[in-house]
């Protein structure tokens, strides 16, 4: 039977969203009044379990993704880069992301100082609080074992186990979604004007962590609760246009004072080529990421886009365990309450997970732009949902025939499903696969007749099935959690043979997959201007792409260093550094930082170095801000060629680091790096410090 949390009543004083968090809090912790003496501690396992899961060990994934560590330590000592999403505390160039996915990270920074766990911890507690959020919508509809299955399942995905052990802006996004999906299941049940507001200022805040990914939900949630809200059309229509106008202001207002400052008041907004923010929001991080053209990136490089990308060998392992089981559960819950009234709760919140899942699975599969494994993660919570909203509501009517076969089916084909998954991954943990398949099988045999079982056996028999069903995906979290990993491209789960890190011809591991793992990577980068690796339009570094005669194009030079800085996620270790690039940090040794270090209140910037990759692992060694010349990429026309000449004149920077930048020019975008690079070459000697090209600003030849 299921279960409902403790109402606040919508005329009450106060009983608003702010009101009604805290009862959920509250419930949480304590739990219901109508809770079976189990709900309780069975909850407070599953967050515990959660926060161990995602904590645990989190120190050795060092400055894990060095991109955004750096604008977390420029965040932390400078508010000017705080507010604006710096790359470095002198404020040259921003991230090419809204600062808001920072700003979590740089405040524990500031509490207590830079470091692995103060950039990782929040992220971590992000999952707890999405975990928790899930179990809450859950429970609303379909009772407390529902939830805690759903619960499970979200903090057991192995994306979601990367992601919130990670420092990339998707944590927050995923949270702030979460968030936003409980509070329209709130809103749709009494037509509740302010949780609307609240789920839609969750979404736009949402915005300012990864911007347009976080709209992909707005036409589900605006259809939904136009159709199922109990309340007349008009008062509906009116409750939307209020709710929208409170996104675009969660969602505007960073942009508005960005537009207000004077660009030479601020730093500039990289990723764009006009330092404008919306070029950033509907170009670069938008319209060009579907169609793969976005000005001043890598072109159109992941040919795998289609219906089957979700399944595929690239992805299947971060998202999908459960993906075919959620499908035919959505439609069976669907069918099930197709005769119930317009504003059926339980209807409408398979509606509104169902949609999130759908669409934002259909534009992954066929966003032809960059598209990354971690991208899933925003899947996981309406997976989640459905998983344990769909076995619920099937558990509930196992006494029909249907419903019995229907839930078996799910649990056979899950089995067979992670059986394959699992074979992926040849080399490790052989024995899991037939164990999951055989549980599988059986759970789904006695599942069939699960409503003329005694209750016990029928008990028995679905919590095999829950095991089945979650054995495969909770065994590749483990193994995620328990390996470290650094880089811009990272991947949950052992190595497969495919994507980031994967074995291909001769048993080499692309860069990026960040596994703590010895393995090779042929043809390191070249010096200077740092633009070595595959040529324009090649197939994107870390995703498998073979060169002629097997191994895979790396960028950069030799990996490793302090703080697991190394692109390729070994644990970092002593000695001389080298250079980064496009997708890793640099790795100074202790002579470049001494060096950089020295004499560092004389300048604005102790070096410059190409792409911001490059420059954050010499800012995070010496702590000072180190300029990253043309952003991400190397192609933002950030400092221009003219710009970086009237720095150096005034001796504002210090050093220029050669080496490690991006791979040759991109189909579009600046070349101002290239320009400045050759400027420097021209007019200043190079010395080579433990392995690191470096020239003298202040010492001009001649």
């Amino acid at each position: 039977m299921t279960t409902t949390l403790p109402q606040v009543p919508a005329t009450a004083p106060g009983g608003g969203p702010v009101r009604r968090l805290r009862g959920l809090v509250r419930v949480l912790i304590r739990g219901g009044t109508q809770d079976p003496p189990w709900a309780r501690p069975a909850l407070l396992a599953l967050l515990l379990g959660t926060a161990v899961l995602y904590i645990w060990g989190l120190g050795a994934s060092g400055w894990a993704n060095s991109f955004y560590s750096a604008a977390v330590q420029a965040g932390a000592t400078s508010w000017k880069a705080f507010f604006f999403g710096s790359s470095d505390a002198a404020n040259a160039i921003t991230v090419d992301k809204p600062p808001g996915a920072l700003w979590p990270m740089a405040l524990a920074g500031r509490v207590f100082g830079v470091n692995s766990w103060s950039i990782l911890v929040p992220q971590a507690l992000m999952g707890v609080a999405a975990v928790g959020t899930v179990y809450a919508a859950v429970r609303r509809r379909s009772g407390e074992g529902a939830a805690l299955l759903a619960g499970a399942t979200l903090a057991l995905t192995p994306v979601a186990a990367l992601m919130f052990r990670f420092n990339n802006p998707d944590a927050l996004l995923v949270l702030l979604l979460t968030l936003g999906a409980y509070g329209m299941v709130r809103a749709q049940e009494g037509a509740s004007t302010r949780w609307l507001v609240f789920a839609a200022c969750c979404v736009g805040s949402g915005f300012l962590a990864k911007m347009l990914q976080a709209f992909l939900v707005v036409p589900v949630f605006a259809v939904v609760y136009l159709v199922a809200a109990p309340a007349p059309v008009r008062r509906r229509l009116w409750q939307l246009a209020a709710a929208g106008a409170a996104l675009l202001v969660s969602a505007g207002w960073w942009v508005a004072v960005v537009a207000v400052v004077p660009a030479s008041s601020r730093p500039y907004i990289g990723g764009s080529q006009g330092d404008s923010v919306l070029e950033l929001a509907l170009g670069y991080n938008g319209i060009g990421q579907l169609n793969g053209d976005e000005v001043g990136g890598l072109g159109n490089l992941d040919h795998d886009a289609g219906w089957a990308r979700m399944f595929g060998p690239q992805i299947g392992g971060q998202i999908s365990w459960l993906l075919p089981a959620v499908l035919v559960l959505l439609a069976a819950g669907l069918w099930a309450t197709r005769r119930a009234p317009r504003t059926d709760p339980l209807r409408a919140a398979l509606a509104l997970w169902g949609g999130w899942l759908l669409i934002s699975a259909v534009i992954f599969s066929f966003m032809r732009g960059i598209f990354h494994e971690y991208y899933t993660v925003a899947l996981a919570p309406p997976i989640a949902v459905l998983a344990g909203m769909g076995a619920g509501l099937l558990w509930e009517r196992r006494r029909s025939r249907s419903a019995s076969v229907v839930l078996a089916g799910v649990v056979a084909g899950t089995a067979v499903w992670a059986y394959l998954l699992l074979g992926r991954a040849r080399d490790w943990s052989p024995g899991l696969a037939p164990a999951v398949l055989a549980c599988g099988l059986v759970a789904a045999v006695l599942l069939v007749a699960a409503g003329r079982l005694p209750r016990a056996v029928a008990a028995g028999a679905g919590a095999l099935g829950a095991v089945s069903v979650l054995a495969g995906p909770a065994a590749y979290a483990l193994e995620t959690v328990t390996t470290p990993h650094t880089g811009a491209i990272v991947v949950a789960g052992p190595p497969t043979g495919f994507g980031p890190g994967g074995r291909g011809p001769g048993g080499m591991r692309g860069p990026g997959r960040g596994d703590g793992r010895p393995g090779g990577v042929p043809d390191g980068g070249r010096d200077g201007a740092g633009f070595a690796g595959p040529p324009p339009g090649a197939a994107q570094p870390g995703r498998g792409a073979m060169r002629p005669g097997g191994g895979q194009w790396r960028q950069g030079g030799p990996q490793g260093g302090p703080q697991g800085a190394g692109g390729t996620g070994r644990p970092g270790r002593g000695g001389g550094g080298g250079g980064g690039g496009l997708l890793n940090a640099a790795t100074p040794g202790a002579q470049v930082t001494a060096l950089l270090k020295a004499g560092s209140g004389s300048f604005t910037w102790v070096a410059a170095a190409v792409g911001s990759n490059n420059a954050s692992g010499y800012q995070l060694a010496t702590g000072l801000p180190v300029m990253a010349v043309g952003g991400f990429n190397g192609t933002d026309p950030a400092p221009t060629p003219e710009g970086f000449q009237d720095h150096v004149a005034a001796g504002r920077i210090h050093y220029f680091i050669g080496g490690g930048a991006m791979t040759g020019r991109a189909r579009s975008g600046s070349d101002a790096a290239q320009k400045i690079t050759a400027w420097v070459r021209e007019n200043f000697t190079a010395v080579t410090v433990d392995g690191v090209t470096l020239y003298d600003l202040t010492a001009r030849r001649g």
